[in-house]
């Protein structure tokens, strides 16, 4: 997924604010808009020091390690109430492994990452341009980030709207 990561942690976020106490809303939002493109921090070392492995193979897009903050964050709660920090914890983890499971779509992720280097991808994009990224945007799978993009929009519009006339 190229475009849609920030759009889909939008979205999610979005829905789960419905079942969040007022005051930490704001919190929530930004935690998952963070989760939603974290994953992605592993294109610094790719791009900047060593490009010799994917991205996808680096620690940021293993799923155990969100799944790992989920657990960690869900015991804190259970410990502490749901404090402010697992509050936020839980909506991290859930993005980034969100982000995790749309990198899957059409790219290849090692769920089972540091176990196994199984890598799973359910729509291979077959090579049909000289740029892989023109591969990409012209594969059909780019409608499927086209339509979150545009459905995150929509929503954003819609709140504003509401906000603006109540």
């Amino acid at each position: 997924m190229l475009i849609g990561h920030f759009s889909a942690g939008y979205l999610a976020a979005t829905a789960a604010l419905r079942r969040t106490p007022p005051a930490r809303r704001r919190a929530l939002m930004t935690a998952a808009l963070i989760g939603s493109v974290l994953p992605d921090l592993d294109l610094i070392y790719f791009y900047g020091v060593d490009s010799s492995v994917h991205h996808h193979a680096l620690l940021p897009h293993w799923p155990l390690l969100w799944v790992a903050v989920l657990v960690a964050s869900s015991l804190f709660s259970c410990n502490n109430g749901l404090s402010r920090w697992g509050h936020l914890g839980l909506a991290l983890g859930a993005a980034a492994l969100l982000h995790c499971s749309l990198d899957s779509i059409a790219g290849s992720v090692r769920w089972l990452a540091p176990f196994s280097d199984h890598e799973t991808t359910l729509v291979a994009v077959p090579p049909t341009h000289d740029s892989w990224i023109l591969s990409f945007v012209t594969h059909w799978t780019f409608g499927l980030e086209l339509a979150v993009v545009v459905a995150a929009a929509a929503v954003w519009w819609t709140q504003r709207r509401r906000a603006r006339n109540p």
